[in-house]
């Protein structure tokens, strides 16, 4: 990798990331918008989070860039740390921003778990099998979320998250890397939080009804995508693929709705308890603060 920024190649990547995925978040709110359109999570899953990995494919094949640097090789040897790092830390994270969460805000704690019974109620109603599901208790279902949360979850959403991870990691943040690592994460942290904008308008982890709406939860966005990008970021570099951040981005996806489950009333979106939230997010801010005033941690060699 050089030593200078290739501004033409990163605004072909950019042009084509943004174009591809707005286009696709203004097909999703013409045709009914994220709440019960049947397009809305297909579209999502699929063109609007594969627009960074199909740009970073155009952009490589329209400038002629060749097919070197793609952080595709696993590396596990050197980076077999940064794979379980990025396995097994979201689903921490997210559980300690949680507890902070209702530790700071205890009103909006429900020990008695009513939204999980309802949940357990509303399957009792589709199976026809009220007695079995009203037997079971609603902790074991937070405690078999959570566990399947951490342990399969990244495998589950390890197909859509690359179409994320290959633009955003594999692509734009080695070429912003020349402006030197603290400037690079904290640029494409906010590229991919903007990025976010059609969807968080549309209600997409914050709902429709938090003060501000929508550019309090537009920014709320960009500041978690900066934390969670930088954590992403760091492990795909040091481990020298974008595996790492695969599996890290699929297991915040997999967990981040836990904090919900154990919510009553209506909290601020903007606060928590999930990890996009301001409270909730911060066992990740406190990750990727660290990351920033490591001296070394951001003094990293490319791989070839």
């Amino acid at each position: 990798m050089g030593q200078t920024i290739d501004t033409r190649r990163i605004a072909i990547f950019l042009l084509f990331a943004f174009a591809i995925a707005w286009v696709t978040g203004l097909v999703i709110f013409l045709t009914g918008g994220l709440a019960n359109n049947p397009l809305a999570i297909p579209l999502l899953a699929t063109t609007y989070m594969g627009a960074p990995a199909l740009s970073h494919l155009l952009t490589r094949l329209l400038t002629r860039e060749g097919w070197h640097d793609l952080f595709l090789r696993p590396r596990l040897r050197r980076g077999w740390t940064y794979w379980l790092l990025c396995w097994i830390a979201p689903g921490m994270l997210t559980v300690l921003g949680a507890a902070l969460f209702f530790l700071v805000l205890p009103q909006y704690y429900d020990p008695a778990l009513g939204n999980v019974r309802k949940l357990l109620q509303q399957a009792a109603s589709q199976t026809g099998q009220a007695g079995s599901v009203a037997s079971v208790s609603p902790w074991t279902i937070v405690v078999a979320q959570t566990v399947q949360a951490i342990l399969i979850a990244p495998v589950l959403n390890g197909l859509p998250t690359l179409g994320e991870e290959f633009g955003w990691r594999a692509y734009l943040l080695p070429r912003l890397m020349p402006l030197g690592g603290r400037k690079a994460m904290l640029i494409s942290g906010v590229i991919w939080g903007v990025w976010h904008w059609p969807v968080i308008a549309m209600g997409h982890n914050y709902g429709l009804s938090y003060p501000g709406y929508p550019w309090s939860g537009m920014l709320m966005m960009v500041w978690f995508t900066l934390i969670a990008g930088t954590f992403l970021g760091w492990a795909t570099l040091r481990g020298g693929s974008v595996w790492p951040a695969v599996i890290g981005h699929g297991a915040i996806n997999g967990i981040a709705a836990l904090g919900i489950l154990l919510q009553h009333g209506q909290p601020n979106p903007l606060l928590g308890p999930t990890p996009v939230g301001l409270v909730g997010s911060l066992g990740f801010a406190v990750v990727a603060l660290v990351i920033f005033t490591s001296p070394r941690a951001l003094r990293l060699t490319m791989p070839a």
